[in-house]
């Protein structure tokens, strides 16, 4: 069993990521005690029942009262008043992270609450489904993704490393980034790619009645793979794209453009074109294939995930 990195943990939120991460702390005992706070009894049920959590709340304030370390796991659109409300019940040395999608819109809305003597670190796991609830998360997810790190100016380094080692011991690897630079490279690798994804599903399912049947039974693998990205849960992604609107119109703005110029090789029959533009996708794809980023976490098929 591997040491303890935290007395007292308390997850705010409890749904994939959350309690992903709890599973990891169960199966190799990283902290003493786990506290989830969720806002319906359903979840909060849930969580106990799958020993995800020691005990459970839905008063933020209660939840981090002596917790060592406490991970926002909401939707990004919540985190202002989570913060808000905890500010008052952190105890000294303790170190408030997160799991957000977007950066630069999480520290303004968390860091303003912070009190002197308390650790912020922001983080973003990599890593995900489209399954939502704490019965879809599993103790694999993060293995071999990347978690990346956003500390912010003057952070206790020490607090730091301490949530890094903590992800290390999930399986992930560690980089350091600028926020904005984190939204900015989030915008294209994931954020615009759902947005799309939800677009795609969206028109397919504004069509008449039995064109739509036959896309649903005929289905190719890419309308499949789009199909799976649009299922994400729809309040993160609202959030998601509000709070990373500028980085988000940026990428948009240059797709657009780059659309353009694809119906414009179409139009004209510009084989040639097209040809040079695939060809040069291809080499992203082998990229990512070259950096194993192209395999999706998956539960493993045996495993019991009550433990």
């Amino acid at each position: 069993m591997a040491d303890v990195l935290f007395n007292r943990v308390a997850f705010i939120g409890i749904g994939l990521i959350g309690s992903s991460l709890a599973r990891v702390m169960r199966r190799d005992g990283l902290a003493k005690t786990i506290v989830a706070c969720a806002r319906t009894e359903k979840t909060q049920r849930a969580a106990l029942s799958l020993n995800l959590a020691d005990c459970v709340t839905d008063n933020v304030s209660v939840a981090v009262t002596d917790a060592d370390l406490i991970i926002i796991c909401t939707p990004i659109g919540a985190y202002a008043s989570i913060a808000k409300s905890m500010s008052l019940s952190l105890k000294e040395n303790a170190i408030v992270s997160d799991v957000g999608s977007v950066k630069g819109a999480v520290i303004d809305a968390v860091a303003p609450y912070i009190p002197e003597g308390v650790h912020f670190v922001p983080c973003h796991p990599i890593a995900g489904t489209e399954n939502s609830g704490p019965e879809s998360g599993f103790d694999t997810l993060f293995e071999d993704h990347w978690m990346i790190m956003t500390p912010v100016e003057g952070s206790n380094e020490v607090a730091v490393e301490r949530v890094a080692e903590l992800w290390r011991r999930a399986g992930s690897k560690i980089e350091r980034m600028d926020p904005d630079h984190h939204d900015q490279v989030l915008a294209i690798t994931s954020h615009v790619p759902h947005l799309i994804a939800y677009t795609i599903v969206g028109t397919a399912n504004d069509l008449e009645e039995r064109l739509k049947s036959e896309v649903v039974k005929f289905a190719a693998s890419g309308f499949r793979d789009f199909t799976r990205i649009a299922a994400s849960d729809p309040v993160m992604w609202r959030d998601i794209f509000l709070n990373n609107k500028d980085a988000v119109l940026e990428m948009l703005g240059r797709l657009s453009e780059d659309l353009s110029g694809l119906q414009r090789s179409i139009r004209n029959e510009d084989g040639d074109g097209l040809q040079e533009l695939f060809a040069r996708t291809r080499e992203i794809r082998r990229s990512v294939i070259e950096a194993g980023q192209h395999i999706p976490p998956k539960p493993p098929k045996n495993s019991d995930q009550g433990d």
